[in-house]
């Protein structure tokens, strides 16, 4: 290994070290398994993107173990109670939450649209915040903020409080699905991220299944301090939601070179690797402009992508808040309890393929064609939902349409991650991917409307043409990235960069002309 070759080598012979040129990021010298030199502010890959930094695969792999150990449980903790959080008002509903506030008509709908407000219009804000603030201070607060929203939700006494407490809730909710997105990022190599993403968004539909369970099991409670009813879960539930972010305060941490938890070799092999998949940067951590902030957003991956997972959030969103309402309409005998447990197998069986798709995707080092594949089953459950007045068939196809929806968000979010270079235009591109993902969320409660019950035929049909959709715009997105990638390899990346200062070419990020698209 040959430590500070200059630029002119080909990428087989540059198998050069370097170090971080912010000084919170450490030194990199002797980091265990990569080699580095002593200058400062280099970039970790040649002009064209290859990697210039040499790495033992058993070093790496032992830190990416303590990594998943401490980074990933307290994340995945926190989102399943803030998904629970969320769609806790659909089993409430299974209660006597509508005559008690006095809801009629659309009024529910209008319920659960109010939350979207808040979360799209402080989605990009919230995204910044992370940033600038810091994973390891905003991921707790947030969560602290939601929790006492679903406590306050506990007290509401009439519509118009419940949609201030709502609205409320979507404003705190806003940062959470992006900022645990970004905060992996500054962990995990490209090829890594998709499945650490799904350890956390699984539960989703495990927040399906779980809150159905406690729904059931809260209900049977006669009162909960001065609560009763419906109340109890938004009380009990909020309450425990505070406790795992007064948690999270004392075990999350900003990036690597805070971990407390890593020695100083860790703590440099971990910036490292991730360095090294980052094209023309000479930091992990940049600093934070609004060139970088508009590369992350104005992105044609991630815009494209962004789309494909608003129209995937309409079909998500929908089966959270109405799969309670849609088994009450299949088995409308059944008691409230019967009910709420009855929505808990689709939403294990969603679980199990949160995980198995990003397996699928880890394994191949894509994303695109997995996202791909993830539509025809859901099609195929909508279409038997239309297709059928069949109680048991339409139990069956819940289950079709749980095998992949969910799959969509730690697809989408890593590949916008994938396809941006800095820090700064992951933060605003992850903000983007599920601000429009929360646009399909709000289009969701207005699909299954009360004049369409029981069978719910524009519901069904609205997510069966989004399903299908997601399926025609991945595709073709699929197949422009390969053209636009084979166009790329006829650029001559030497002789564009000449002339340009090294803050110019970070400036870059995707139009760095060694940047390719990472299908």
């Amino acid at each position: 290994m040959v430590a500070g070759v200059s630029e002119g080598m080909s990428s087989e012979k540059k198998r050069q070290s370097f170090s971080e040129s912010d000084t919170k990021e450490g030194h990199f010298e002797n980091a265990p398994g990569a080699h580095f030199s002593a200058e400062r502010g280099q970039a970790a890959t040649d002009i064209n993107g290859n990697p210039l930094v040499e790495v033992d695969p058993i070093a790496e792999r032992k830190l990416r173990r303590k990594i998943d150990l401490y980074v990933v449980p307290t994340v995945a903790i926190l989102y399943l109670f803030c998904f629970i959080d969320r769609a806790n008002i659909g089993n409430a509903k299974l209660d006597t939450l509508e005559k008690d506030l006095h809801l009629h008509g659309y009024d529910y709908n209008a319920l659960l649209s109010i939350f979207y407000v808040g979360y799209i219009l402080f989605e990009i804000p919230a995204s910044i915040c992370c940033k600038w603030m810091g994973p390891g201070w905003f991921l707790p607060l947030t969560s602290l903020g939601f929790g006492l929203m679903s406590v306050c939700m506990a007290f509401v006494q009439n519509f118009s409080q419940a949609c201030g407490v709502r609205f409320l809730l979507g404003v705190f909710e806003a940062g959470m699905m992006p900022g645990i997105a970004y905060y992996l990022s500054r962990w995990y190599r490209r090829s890594e991220l998709t499945l650490r993403l799904s350890l956390y968004i699984v539960m989703s539909p495990l927040a399906g299944a779980f809150g159905g369970l406690l729904a059931s099991g809260i209900l049977k409670l006669d009162h909960f301090g001065m609560l009763h009813g419906w109340r109890m879960i938004f009380g009990i539930e909020g309450i425990a939601t505070i406790g795992l972010s007064l948690i999270g305060f004392l075990t999350l941490t900003d990036h690597p070179a805070t971990a407390k938890w890593l020695t100083q070799e860790e703590k440099d092999l971990a910036i490292a690797r991730v360095k090294s998949e980052r094209i023309g940067q000479t930091e992990v951590i940049d600093k934070m402009d609004a060139k970088k902030l508009k590369r992350g957003i104005f992105n044609p991956v991630v815009f494209f992508t962004a789309f494909t997972f608003l129209l995937n959030n309409i079909t998500v969103q929908g089966l959270a808040f109405f799969a309670p309402t849609v088994v009450a309409t299949i088995h409308p005998e059944k008691s409230i309890i019967q009910k709420q447990l009855l929505t808990v197998p689709p939403y294990i069986v969603g679980a199990f393929f949160t995980v198995l798709m990003p397996l699928i995707s880890r394994r191949l080092d894509r994303r695109q064609i997995v996202i791909i594949a993830c539509c025809p089953l859901v099609m195929v459950g909508y279409i038997l939902f239309l297709a059928t007045e069949n109680p048991t068939i339409k139990y069956g196809a819940a289950f079709l349409v749980s095998t992949s929806i969910f799959a969509g968000g730690p697809l989408t979010n890593s590949q916008v991650s994938a396809n941006v270079v800095s820090d700064t235009a992951r933060s605003s591109a992850i903000g983007f991917n599920v601000m429009l993902g929360n646009i399909g969320g709000l289009i969701s409660t207005w699909s299954f409307l009360p004049s369409d019950a029981p069978n719910y035929h524009i519901g069904n049909g609205i997510n069966l043409a989004a399903s299908g959709g997601t399926l025609v715009i991945a595709l073709c997105l699929l197949i422009w990235m390969k053209r636009d990638n084979a166009k790329r390899e006829l650029r001559n990346a030497e002789e564009e960069l000449m002339g340009m200062s090294q803050q110019e070419i970070q400036d870059l990020d995707y139009k760095h002309p060694g940047f390719r698209w990472n299908p």
